[in-house]
């Protein structure tokens, strides 16, 4: 007659192996649903992978010794009790990662929901975009040199506004023609930098015109600055 303690050992050993097995599946059943998940929870995709393997290879071991001991009836019972405790520790787990699951899968469905929006703005953007640059093809082109040629220059006290340094500056040019911004920085002893910055001001405040043709750009002396120079020397003389 079979030793009873030894047929409950087998019993709860195939019980054991069962579950385990079952458990295994719903594991790996899991993880190929966890898999699914975005990129852009990749992070916590690749911890959830390792839990799993870790959560099996726990299980794979308590089988493997179940399975070395079943010959020690005296064992045995106490081992599959064990057993029994371990895998009743392993549920709450299992039932936390698959709530852990379904908080992931609902922030990929807002994280999908947000690209969505992020690409249908950008693709309105980007019509905008094309809209606007076909009609700047549609202006008519204009030389910035032509441009400046509308800046009113102030003639009223025009003169009594400029530094000394900017009044040598407009002199020279109406001198010596149209110069570069390193071609006047020794005339006004100013270092490259300072003279760019001059002679920029100077043509938004319309007291020159600026030849953009090449770079550096050429700044020439309005002719009504030239003839209120003109008029400021013959008074002086």
């Amino acid at each position: 007659m079979p030793d009873p303690l030894l047929l409950l050992t087998s019993v709860l050993l195939v019980v054991t192996l069962g579950a385990a097995v079952e458990y295994y599946r719903q594991l790996r059943k899991a993880q190929r649903e966890y898999e699914k998940a975005r990129g852009a929870v990749e992070d916590v995709v690749l911890s959830f992978n390792r839990q799993l393997k870790r959560e099996t290879e726990k299980v794979e071991l308590i089988a493997y010794k179940l399975e070395s001991n079943s010959s020690k009836s005296g064992r045995a019972l106490s081992k599959s009790e064990g057993v029994e405790k371990q895998l009743a520790d392993l549920e709450p787990k299992i039932a936390a990662m698959l709530q852990d699951k379904e908080k992931l899968l609902v922030r990929l469905e807002e994280v999908d929901k947000k690209v969505a929006d992020a690409i249908a703005s950008q693709g309105a953007l980007t019509a905008k975009i094309s809209s606007m640059e076909e009609q700047v093809r549609q202006v008519p082109m204009v030389t910035e040199l032509n441009v400046g040629a509308v800046i009113p220059i102030k003639r009223e006290k025009a003169l009594a506004q400029l530094t000394e340094t900017e009044l040598s500056a407009l002199e020279f040019l109406a001198q010596e023609g149209p110069k570069t911004a390193p071609e006047i920085k020794d005339k006004i002893r100013l270092s490259r930098e300072h003279t760019a910055r001059l002679m920029k001001k100077l043509y938004e405040e319309g007291y020159l015109e600026r030849d953009t043709g090449k770079i550096p750009f050429k700044y020439s002396v309005k002719k009504e600055m030239e003839k209120l120079l003109k008029k400021t020397e013959d008074q002086t003389a």
